[in-house]
């Protein structure tokens, strides 16, 4: 059974709360506390899996609170519920939570979200995905220069010249930046020759992705003895996985975040090709002989896809919830209900409607998915059809 607590100053709000989640009481244990001060000592009485929060709390605001729980329960997940429009106080909050719910918070919504929280929480702690991860040697720390952005935009006062001098700190990455920026998947009407005018131009959240994709690009390995393992294909499949998934972006997905899942999908082959590369050699063989989806051979032969190993550190790394889940799901979508289009069904689109030299990272000649189709895009209320979807990544792919 898992334990959720639910922290809000408006009795009432918790009290119709407490009534429409009685139904989940055989999975669920909840409490419902009226302060951040009574939510901690609670905390400190009983384990629990997640914590959902207001943010305006007399006292002990809710990301004071969740800012406590992150360092002393940090296995708990968080969801910080907000009516705040204020994007850099949205920034902010994000930071301290898996989710940010906005209010007026919608029943139905909150339950789905808690659902899905669950769900990764419980695919990424299985026994075969914790022993993958205990054979490898060393996972990779989160890349320096993009460690540094998180901190400096998590300060409400940061400027553009900062941001700039902190890229800039490192030439390899501030060139690398440049170079992403200048190719054909930004289609600027003039080239940026500064790393101060591609922040001003391009947006922090923009440039911090643009570094954390040159930070892990510059280090993909080639293994010896492994045609398959082609470092430059995984880069181009990623740049057009991220081109196309920020053209579907709508409804709860951003484009910056659509860009930066479409990135990060793959980003488990980083770990394998370093650490096991023998056993994704075989499992590759095994695809190519059986003619079956790469990703099933893998959990076959290793114990966990590149998925879950991917979003695993991804999870270690601090990044965003809704990127980490995307990632993780990217190939079995259908395993959580969504409650709208959002980035898990964006990249699931995206991916299924790349053309088949770019549909996969290391099989080019592997099958599409065909379970994401027209229904499932139709099924996620998408803010459009299956046709203007194709018409989206086709404009986003074709050469400049």
């Amino acid at each position: 059974m898992k334990n959720i607590l639910f922290v809000d100053d408006e009795r009432n709000l918790l009290d119709s709360l407490k009534a429409r989640l009685y139904k989940h009481r055989h999975d669920w244990h909840m409490e419902f506390v009226l302060s951040g001060d009574a939510a901690i000592g609670v905390l400190e009485q009983r384990k629990f899996d997640l914590v959902v929060s207001d943010v305006r709390m007399p006292g002990m605001d809710g990301g004071q609170l969740l800012t406590v729980v992150k360092q002393r329960w940090p296995t708990a997940m968080r969801i910080i519920v907000s009516g705040y429009s204020d994007p850099v106080q949205a920034v902010r909050l994000t930071s301290l939570a898996h989710q940010y719910v906005s209010k007026p918070c919608d029943g139905h919504e909150l339950e789905n979200i808690i659902e899905r929280c669950f769900y990764l929480q419980d695919l990424l702690a299985q026994e075969s995905l914790r022993k993958v991860v205990g054979r490898i040697g060393k996972l990779p720390a989160m890349p320096k220069t993009y460690g540094l952005l998180q901190t400096a935009l998590a300060q409400p006062s940061v400027t553009a010249a900062e941001i700039g001098d902190i890229v800039n700190a490192d030439a390899g990455i501030a060139s690398k930046v440049l170079q992403i920026t200048n190719s054909a998947f930004f289609r600027l009407r003039k080239p940026m020759v500064r790393i101060k005018d591609a922040v001003t131009y391009l947006g922090f959240a923009t440039v911090r992705n643009l570094v954390l994709s040159a930070e892990i690009f510059s280090q993909w390995p080639a293994p010896e003895g492994q045609s398959d393992l082609d470092p430059e294909r995984l880069q181009s499949h990623a740049q057009c996985a991220a081109a196309a998934c920020k053209a579907l972006a709508g409804g709860r997905a951003s484009p910056d975040d659509a860009w930066l899942a479409g990135l990060l999908h793959d980003i488990g082959y980083w770990i394998l090709i370093q650490e096991c590369p023998k056993e994704l050699g075989k499992a590759v063989q095994l695809a190519r002989a059986e003619g079956r989806p790469l990703v099933e051979c893998e959990r076959q032969v290793t114990g966990a896809s590149h998925s879950e190993i991917g979003a695993y550190l991804l999870g270690l790394w601090g990044l965003p919830y809704t990127i980490i889940e995307a990632v993780a799901l990217h190939h079995t979508p259908t395993a959580v209900t969504p409650h709208n289009y959002d980035l898990v069904g964006a990249l699931a689109v995206s991916h299924a409607l790349l053309d088949p030299p770019n549909a996969h990272a290391i099989l080019p000649d592997a099958p599409q998915d065909q379970s994401i189709d027209s229904q499932y895009l139709a099924g996620l209320h998408a803010p459009f059809d299956w046709q203007e979807a194709e018409r989206r990544v086709a404009n986003a792919l074709r050469p400049t």
